[in-house]
């Protein structure tokens, strides 16, 4: 059967551990070889974590997002290093001409919040959103340093696609890529929706408060709770809004594991920046849409990300797998280790 080790590690938190309801997938050259699902789809444990459980995986968003701006970009003949206002002429406004696809991909284009202050709601109106990316200045010079793009970044990758395409991200990743992930849900498959527990201590702040870190703290507030609303659920939020879960994931990010796919995945691997985050505080090396893991990873051809709270997500282009993990109780630590150690040892069964 295989995979012994990441089954009984997903047992034994299901069982005796902290999760509520989880999954966890291993696709491998475009095929699902390990798929696990279990506990419970809400808060109460009332109701089961069924095959098709989706829930919002938060950040892991990014990834599905990066996938399709690479994509989009791909079949235009675009490359990462081309000017944003090439196709959204509005975005040369104070100082950003000469910012680039690549610079937003590597969360180093300057734009980690708003300067105007947003409410929670005003994620919904994307003309809002990004008109005032548009028009706004970046928080640091363009290329020079990361500084990650918590909620911006979806919206400034979505709009790029929407100028290029004609749709929203959502309606692409609808047309082209055969997952059961979403970004913008529609009100038919809510009952599928897992109920996010949120963390029982708030996240560690880190302590004292950079400059650079307080203007990202313009971002708006998003509590967990407000991912049950059926307003959040509809909007698209390509940050952090999607809705799937770890097939899904998987099953996306396997088209980065084709090999007619190559010539992205080079891309996507090479360093874009790198340094100590400017916004998260750590040392961190960006490709495109992606954190470089050849540090921490078993595998030095491998790409990764997490989504807050403890979803996590790993394209492995040596063994042309991706290991994906999503669960609805969210850890309120900075580093959720439950989905990396399940891909650790799932890995083991790879080699």
């Amino acid at each position: 059967m295989g995979f012994e080790k990441a089954r009984e590690m997903f047992e034994a938190g299901l069982t005796g551990g902290d999760e509520v309801g989880a999954s966890f997938c291993v696709v491998r050259h475009g095929e699902v070889v390990l798929d696990l699902w279990g506990g419970h789809a809400d808060r109460a444990r009332t109701r089961p974590w069924e095959r098709d459980t989706i829930v919002n995986v938060w950040s892991v968003t990014k990834t599905v997002t990066a996938l399709i701006t690479l994509l989009v970009a791909d079949e235009h003949r675009i490359a990462p290093e081309e000017r944003i206002s090439r196709f959204w002429p509005e975005f040369a406004a104070a100082g950003k001409r000469d910012v680039t696809l690549a610079h937003v991909l590597s969360h180093s284009s300057g734009l980690s919040g708003w300067r105007e202050p947003l409410a929670t709601e005003d994620l919904y109106d994307w003309e809002k959103c990004t008109s005032l990316l548009a028009a706004q200045e970046p928080f640091w010079a363009p290329g020079t340093a990361p500084g990650y793009h918590a909620v911006t970044q979806g919206y400034l990758l979505g709009e790029v696609v929407r100028r290029i395409t004609g749709d929203t991200v959502g309606a692409v990743l609808a047309q082209r890529v055969p997952a059961d992930f979403h970004i913008g849900l529609p009100a038919g498959e809510d009952a599928r929706v897992a109920e996010l527990v949120p963390p029982e201590t708030p996240p560690f702040s880190g302590g004292d408060l950079t400059e650079i870190q307080r203007n990202a703290a313009h971002n708006p507030p998003i509590p967990p709770e407000v991912t049950a609303t059926r307003a959040w659920r509809a909007a698209e939020i390509p940050a952090g809004g999607g809705h799937g879960n770890a097939r899904s994931v998987a099953l996306a990010l396997s088209t980065l594991t084709d090999p007619a796919r190559e010539h992205l995945t080079v891309q996507a691997l090479r360093e874009h920046s790198a340094g100590t985050d400017l916004v998260l505080g750590m040392p961190i090396r960006w490709g495109l849409g992606f954190a470089l893991g050849e540090t921490f990873l078993p595998r030095p051809r491998t790409m990764c990300w997490g989504g807050s709270g403890g979803a996590f997500v790993a394209v492995d282009l040596d063994s042309r797998a991706v290991l994906a993990y999503a669960m609805n109780r969210m850890s309120g630590e900075v580093t959720d280790m439950r989905g990396l150690l399940l891909a650790l040892a799932a890995w083991e069964s790879l080699d």
